[in-house]
């Protein structure tokens, strides 16, 4: 390998930002409190055939790269052996230099597997054997790649009707807390077809809860919400387009969940005051247990109507979405916050033009209850890359308090993706090096190696109450 990539003090660009890393960040743990990992694999501490399998299937950020290089899409999602996928994946790695692929990629293997050489079409058959006769061994079962990333909190993304009984087998395990995360979104998903109806008959078996109302449906969201606070859960998570808000009155809603029930369309304007009906119900439900409420907005999803038929959603067709956010975030919090009913917040944007106006959108309702208590998030899906999160910590420090930042998560469906932590954690401290370099901070490495840690770590750890 190239001495000069992937060193001990890769992207530590000054002896300020080797100190901060190298003290202060490398070996804290990882509170990882929003990824898509499944709970099954975990609690059942799932050991994987191979490294294709581990490592390529279900990531659309790999699956995109190599359309854009023009793999076949049988080496992507279809019926290829799982050596030549790899083999076709390796191949397009090079390609993706500049790329953050190609820095999580070579961070990836050295950490997990402690392969240094760079992966190409060449050294990749070697790499694959390798590395997939590594994955027989216990330690690199799940569990085992957890504990090497030194992951203590991860927090996994549950339906409301998901019954939990993976998150209760873990409940006994000393060294990794497994919680779960209430993901509503079908119950405010009005499709205009029967798959409502399928979805809150669903989730009345899941509740006991009888639902021909929009009272019922309360009720099953309340007991649900009730169950996986007892479950652990202490956060939410939203995806959608923008927050609603509107001026209808419940019983207008009323007549609108009947005719979502019965299958009937919605016009956009009805869509959005059901929408914010119920969701700012369950905002009220997650102010009453002390949760955190995440909202991720502005993805522009399945953009593809053929590739969605052939392959389904999540499948790397999804894109940055340039919907209008402020005034409607404005009055949805708002409108929680004059009736003292505004949870703790963490806001993610996907269109970097948002940056500053969702870092200034959380100074607006930060009420010095919590430090920090509406946060604006770490860099999210299209941003979570270097030059994704300098901006948004360089807006953060300018709009707001980098220092109470609750820092990185993967947001990955991948359980070797945790390295995430490591890059978040080293464009940090050579931010924070950089300044000291330049006379724009103390060289006081006792005050500075402090926020370090409270970034990668205590501020989570506190936030949420893990």
């Amino acid at each position: 390998m190239n001495p000069t990539f992937l060193t001990e003090d890769f992207l530590l660009q000054s002896e300020e930002a080797r100190q901060l890393y190298h003290k202060h960040a490398k070996n804290a743990s990882i509170v990882d409190y929003h990824n898509h990992l499944s709970p099954k694999d975990i609690a059942e501490n799932r050991q994987f055939s191979d490294l294709t399998e581990i490592w390529l299937e279900g990531d659309h950020y790999k699956w995109r790269a190599m359309r854009i290089n023009g793999i076949d899409e049988r080496y992507c999602t279809g019926n290829a052996t799982p050596e030549e996928k790899f083999v076709k994946w390796a191949e397009t790695v090079p390609k993706t230099m500049r790329n953050p692929l190609y820095h999580w990629t070579h961070l990836e293997l050295q950490r997990y597997f402690g392969v240094t050489e760079l992966l190409n079409g060449k050294s990749a058959r070697k790499i694959y054997e390798d590395c997939s006769t590594m994955l027989q061994r216990e330690d690199f079962r799940v569990q085992g790649l957890l504990a090497k990333m030194k992951a203590e909190v991860v927090c996994t993304t549950d339906d409301p009707c998901d019954d939990l009984h993976y998150h209760e087998e873990m409940q006994s395990s000393k060294t990794l807390k497994m919680l779960p995360t209430f993901r509503p979104d079908k119950a405010y998903t009005f499709a205009g077809s029967a798959s409502y109806a399928s979805y809150v008959q669903k989730l009345a078996e899941a509740s006991s809860v009888n639902i021909s109302s929009i009272q019922g449906l309360f009720r099953a969201l309340e007991n649900r919400v009730n169950y996986f606070h007892d479950h652990g859960c202490r956060a939410a998570d939203h995806g959608l387009e923008t927050l609603p808000f509107s001026n209808i009155t419940e019983k207008e809603a009323e007549k609108l969940f009947v005719q979502a029930l019965e299958g009937h369309p919605l016009t956009t304007a009805e869509a959005v005051g059901l929408r914010f009906i119920i969701l700012s119900h369950l905002s009220t439900l997650y102010h009453s247990k002390g949760w955190v409420q995440q909202f991720h907005l502005g993805a522009l999803r399945n953009n593809n109507d053929r590739m969605l038929r052939e392959l389904g959603p999540d499948t790397g067709f999804d894109s940055i979405g340039d919907f209008p956010q402020a005034q409607t975030m404005a009055r949805y919090f708002n409108h929680l916050d004059s009736g003292n009913q505004l949870a703790k917040t963490i806001l993610y944007n996907l269109n970097p033009a948002d940056n500053e106006l969702f870092a200034t959108m959380t100074g607006n309702f930060n009420d010095g209850t919590t430090a920090g208590k509406m946060q604006w998030g770490s860099g999210w899906w299209y941003l979570d890359q270097k030059d994704g999160m300098e901006k948004q910590m360089n807006t953060l420090s300018n709009m707001g308090l980098l220092s109470v930042f609750v820092g990185m998560v993967t947001d990955s469906r991948s359980f070797l993706s945790f390295p995430r932590h490591e890059y978040f954690r080293r464009i940090l401290c050579n931010l924070i090096g950089e300044d000291v370099k330049n006379g724009e901070l103390p060289n006081d490495m006792a005050l500075l190696g402090q926020m370090v840690e409270d970034v990668c770590y205590n501020n989570a750890k506190t936030y949420f109450g893990f």
